[in-house]
């Protein structure tokens, strides 16, 4: 209705000087559209008297402006009680909307604390191995071999490779050091006897990883029969007296002197596990492998780490001392075409995994698939501050009126809103931090990690503080922006509605979320179920029961037959074996065999596996062909037993009776068996040879009698490993736990994934039941008026629950391609592997939708069961 007269002259007047026409948008408008509003409620006297107020109430902001100008044009504390004001109505705002507040901040608490986790572990995982002053500059040497046809890159090069290295190549390089696998060795002290992981290696090491000495001296490793033990090792070993100069021996055989005790190394590193460091000098003149192969050219089975001279590049050595192996091999063993080349140390943890002699990655897909998972994370713990705020807007919507008609600048509104998001996320860091710690013994054991909170580290806290304000800037951009730019117009005189178009941001932030949520559960279901998938694989031979001892030294080798017959005796084993190496590992890879009617430009290694004849009835491998090893066949020292992929591969039709020449020394097939998986149970079984060890074996393994306790057997079975083997440790593992730990690595990640995806869903479903609970608020009275005239209970409930399902839908629907393209990448990287079924998705969507529908449940039912006399009263 429209006012057809105008206020009077005076007071239009009064109006033009106090309030230009520049001005008016600040101040909320023109007043004289107001007037117009007010004559139609209530005629010409009342709308002259709060045309008057109004025009009264613009001397005010008159002023603000005029001091406002002259704080600005110099240094005032009245800034700060502007701001601190901003904090103080904050606080009362967030104790006024306590459940708003509590969901707002136990979201972005639980959101903070995933990506401080994650932030942990990013660190822990890309800083591996730069605790070491020269990380920059340290490599190993490693090689790459054709064989067959096929490239295979592996980090063991023959043991005179470091010699040959110093002597033609030595001004590359500051150090270079031979070294041993990391094994582990027996360290006995009088009556003490521990195994412990251990290398021997050049002196150089000690310099090349800067070894931090608790006492001793680094140089001590110059003496051949010396030792450096770790602290935790010298503490294990000696207690808390002084451990330098005391004479310990390694394997009961060799005698050596503490020369030093250094400091342990820290977890993330490849050196974490390593106890004592011998020195390869003792390897190669007293231990028989090192001495037998000191000077081979064709067995691998050292590793050589290096330090580049300081004007020395890493990419030009390396093509440099490209054929260093190559230029000492002979005949045959030049079509391996071996290449030498360097590893950065920086790259040892993360770029692990070769294809075809190029380097496919390795763990650093996980710290991209984390760090991404940590971000959309934080993202739902974002949006639901934001959907909550842009919800409340209409309620605030009169203060953002009145704000602007008293003269606040739009600018102040978004400051006003900021402080409220920057206190939100300062609380919530503070609920973070304690959240992380408490979480973090948990976490540590599930990531097999030692980490802990940078308490005193200033970087920490410099990232922390940018990740605060990063984290409150983009939780409440939104509603700082979309809440300021509200007209005071049209909000005082009652004509603002929100509409359908400020639901669908709204809305597109729900399905964000659960699109997230479901990506991330299909993607954790997907994990345990290529897990799960793997273990119940068929391994080719019984791995209950089976009990595995390393032997390091000779004792059992000596006396093998009466060991056996006693440990039979006893009646707590069913047989007895010695191996050269574990079941679960294949250590030895040989070339050098021929057949009849071999192709000889398909030459690939053959995995070679030396037992005694008792192996087969130990393990129970499944015979396929022929038969298997026996006493009673004298001739079976020259035999062999093939299993179904090397057959296949050989292309031998009958392979019973046929014979497998292995350099020089012919030997005769007896039997043939099915494949068994002896490392990872991911890859396809390798083509196998075992054959009757004419050496010491290094593992024996038994079978304990079905029936028996494990405890009564193994004590039975100690008693006899004493008698025989008085010196060495009675370590023993259980085969089917050691081949369980092979998925360690995968369940750690599983786990991981569904530690984050449980912690996402919650912080979904939290911000789903804050939104839940303000719709029911916003639609009491309509719900009564439904009520009062026949709504039931579950029309009224479906009302309120549908919309959320139908987000839930159009969230899984998106989810499950960008779920599938990303899984069936992943599942590329392993040669046995599950499939991708549609029922995964299926399920994993309607689990979601029930989730959904047991959040917002409570709202709903609540809001349908409330007496509508209620409902009509309410405000």
């Amino acid at each position: 209705m429209k006012n057809p007269s105008a206020p009077p002259r005076w007071a239009q007047r009064l109006f033009q000087w106090l309030h230009p026409e520049e001005t008016r948008e600040e101040v909320g408008g023109d007043l004289d559209e107001l007037y117009d509003y007010w004559y139609a409620r209530g005629g010409h006297f009342q709308a002259t008297m709060r045309y008057i107020l109004n025009v009264l109430s613009v001397l005010p902001p008159l002023v603000r402006r005029r001091r406002r100008a002259e704080q600005y044009s110099r240094p005032s504390h009245l800034n700060m009680i502007m701001i601190s004001n901003y904090f103080k109505v904050a606080r009362r705002n967030l104790a006024k909307n306590k459940m708003y507040s509590f969901i707002n901040i136990a979201g972005l608490a639980s959101g903070m604390a995933v990506a401080l986790l994650i932030g942990l572990w990013l660190y822990d995982e890309v800083s591996f191995n730069q605790s070491f002053q020269n990380h920059t500059r340290i490599a190993q040497v490693m090689q790459t071999q054709n064989l067959g046809g096929i490239i295979f890159t592996h980090n063991s090069v023959p043991a005179p490779m470091g010699r040959e290295l110093r002597l033609s190549y030595g001004g590359y390089f500051k150090h270079i050091v031979s070294s041993t696998r990391e094994e582990s060795h027996i360290l006995s002290f009088k009556d003490l006897k521990f195994n412990k992981p251990g290398r021997f290696m050049e002196p150089g090491i000690a310099e090349m990883l800067s070894l931090e000495m608790v006492s001793g001296s680094r140089a001590g490793l110059s003496d051949p029969a010396s030792v450096l033990l770790s602290e935790s090792a010298a503490r294990t070993l000696f207690g808390n007296g002084d451990a330098v100069n005391r004479v310990l021996k390694i394997d009961n055989e060799l005698a050596v002197k503490v020369t030093g005790v250094y400091r342990d190394l820290p977890h993330n590193t490849t050196f974490a596990n390593t106890a004592f460091i011998a020195p390869w000098e003792l390897y190669i003149t007293r231990v028989a492998y090192g001495v037998r192969n000191k000077d081979q050219w064709n067995n691998n089975f050292t590793e050589v780490f290096v330090q580049l001279a300081d004007r020395s590049e890493l990419t030009a050595v390396s093509s440099a001392i490209a054929p260093v192996r190559l230029n000492k091999l002979t005949g045959t063993d030049r079509d391996t075409q071996a290449k030498a080349f360097l590893h950065p140390m920086d790259q040892w943890h993360l770029y692990s995994n070769w294809e075809e002699g190029f380097n496919t990655g390795g763990r650093i897909q996980y710290v991209w698939l984390f760090g991404i998972v940590g971000a959309f994370v934080l993202l739902l713990a974002c949006i639901n501050f934001m959907n909550l705020s842009t919800a409340r807007s209409e309620k605030r919507a009169r203060e953002v009126g009145v704000r602007k008609a008293v003269g606040s600048l739009r600018g102040q509104l978004v400051g006003q809103f900021f402080s409220e998001s920057f206190l939100v996320v300062f609380i919530a860091f503070v609920i973070a931090i304690a959240l992380a710690q408490l979480a973090m013994p948990y976490f540590n054991n599930m990531a097999d990690k030692k980490m802990a909170i940078l308490w005193a580290n200033p970087v920490f806290w410099l990232l922390a503080l940018a990740f605060c304000v990063m984290t409150g800037f983009l939780a409440g951009s939104y509603p700082a922006f979309y809440l300021s730019s509200f007209k005071a117009v049209n909000v005082l005189k009652g004509t603002f509605r929100a509409g359908r178009l400020a639901y669908i941001p709204r809305q597109v932030l729900v399905v964000v979320q659960f699109t997230v949520s479901v990506t991330l559960i299909i993607g954790t279901v997907m994990v345990f179920r290529q897990i799960q998938y793997t273990k119940d694989r068929p391994v080719g031979y019984d791995r209950t029961g089976l009990v595995m001892i390393d032997m390091p030294t000779l004792d059992i080798n000596n006396h093998f037959e009466p060991f056996r017959n006693e440990l039979l005796e006893t009646g707590a084993i069913v047989e007895v074996t010695k191996t050269t190496t574990p079941l679960t590992e294949k250590r030895q890879n040989e070339t050098g065999f021929t057949w009849r009617g071999k192709d000889m430009n398909r030459d690939r290694p053959f995995v070679t596996f030396g037992v005694t004849e008792e192996f087969g009835k130990t393990v129970g491998w499944k015979i396929k062909q022929g038969r298997d090893f026996s006493r009673q066949y004298s001739t079976d020292k020259l035999a062999v037993i093939l299993n179904e992929e090397a057959v296949k591969f050989m292309g031998l039709e009958n392979p019973v009776g046929e014979t497998v020449t292995w350099g020089t020394q012919p030997l005769h097939v007896v039997g043939v068996v099915e494949g068994m998986v002896m490392e990872s149970p991911y890859e396809p079984v390798q083509h196998a040879i075992y054959y009757i060890a004419p050496w010491p074996a290094r593992v024996v393994t038994m079978r304990l009698r079905p029936g028996m306790s494990a405890p009564d057997a193994l004590a039975k079975v100690e008693k006899v490993f004493r008698k025989y083997a008085p010196a060495v440790p009675f370590d023993y593992r259980f085969l089917d736990q050691e081949y369980d730990g092979k998925f360690r690595a995968e369940e750690r990640i599983g786990k991981l994934a569904g530690f984050f995806t449980v912690l996402a869903v919650f912080i979904s479903c939290l911000g789903l039941f804050g939104l839940a609970s303000f719709v029911a608020a916003q639609r009491t009275k309509e719900i009564g008026v439904r009520k009062v005239l026949g709504a039931s209970v579950w029309s009224v409930w479906t009302l309120l629950s549908r919309d959320f399902a139908v987000l839930v839908i159009v969230a899984m629907i998106i989810a499950s391609p960008i779920a599938w393209y990303v899984l069936a990448s992943w599942l590329q990287k392993y040669e046995y592997r599950t499939g991708l079924p549609w029922s995964v998705f299926v399920w994993t969507g309607v689990g979601a939708l029930a989730i959904t529908l047991l959040t917002v449940s409570f709202q709903s039912l609540k809001a349908a069961l409330m007496n509508p006399v209620k409902s009509l009263r309410a405000d």
